[in-house]
């Protein structure tokens, strides 16, 4: 791919890409550097960015992906690194997904819920992590049961618990260790949603979100996502289909 000096200064204005990074998504971030940097499939999906793109890489973290939406168009970032959804993409353009995540429910002992299509019924009560890509969907697409937002992952989790809610949603990895932590508890078969990971940036820049996209189907195309997924020993993340 042919980077000209004009590209450059469109995705990495400072000199250097600013990559948002959600440190929320255990999957995609694994940990910390000893200075601090995120280490994970998404942390070297933005290097190797910036390696094409013949700069160096800085990391700009966010809790999370919300928050990481909110700051486009903020000059804070140059390129961010979440799920892609329609809410998201009123600000930012977004290339293919490189790895998607199947997203479900998770119902307690006894729980007269059998499929993904019971949960969606008038009295039922559903524990989401507000604003992950997986709660943006339950917000376009859940019409009769109630959606019931914790700040986080973990505090969904306790949230489900604590007041007895009817379902927790969320990814399949995720809830694949928080099925052992409630006594007959069970996962629901399927998949509501697949979260499709994606690199975007401003929607002005056209020609820089040109760049991205060809750069993820590259990275699809030569296994470099297969690699990285490899390299950081993730389960429960699958390279996205070419677009």
């Amino acid at each position: 791919m042919d980077v000209s000096s004009a590209l450059r200064a469109e995705l990495a204005p400072t000199g250097v890409l600013r990559a948002g990074i959600n440190l929320s998504n255990f999957l995609l971030v694994r940990g910390r550097t000893e200075t601090g940097d995120p280490v994970g499939v998404a942390p070297d999906m933005a290097q190797a960015l910036a390696e094409k793109l013949g700069v160096g890489v800085r990391y700009v973290p966010f809790p999370s992906p919300g928050e990481l939406a909110d700051a486009a168009g903020q000059n804070i970032w140059d390129v961010g690194l979440i799920g892609a959804e329609p809410q998201r993409a009123e600000k930012i353009a977004f290339s293919a997904a490189y790895v998607e995540i199947a997203a479900t429910f998770m119902v307690r002992a006894g729980s007269p819920i059998q499929s993904i299509e019971d949960v969606d019924r008038a009295g039922v009560r559903i524990a989401s992590t507000a604003r992950a890509a997986y709660d943006l969907w339950l917000e376009r697409n859940i019409r009769h049961a109630e959606v019931i937002r914790a700040p986080s992952i973990d505090s969904a989790y306790e949230v489900f618990v604590s007041t007895n809610l009817d379902a927790l949603a969320g990814l399949k990895p995720r809830l694949l260790s928080d099925v052992k932590k409630l006594p007959g508890a069970r996962i629901l078969d399927g998949q509501f949603a697949s979260v499709q990971q994606a690199i975007g940036t401003g929607r002005a820049h056209q020609a820089g979100a040109a760049f991205i996209r060809a750069f993820v189907e590259e990275a699809k195309r030569s296994g470099l996502v297969a690699r990285l997924i490899e390299k950081h020993a993730v389960q429960g993340l699958s390279v996205a289909p070419l677009a």
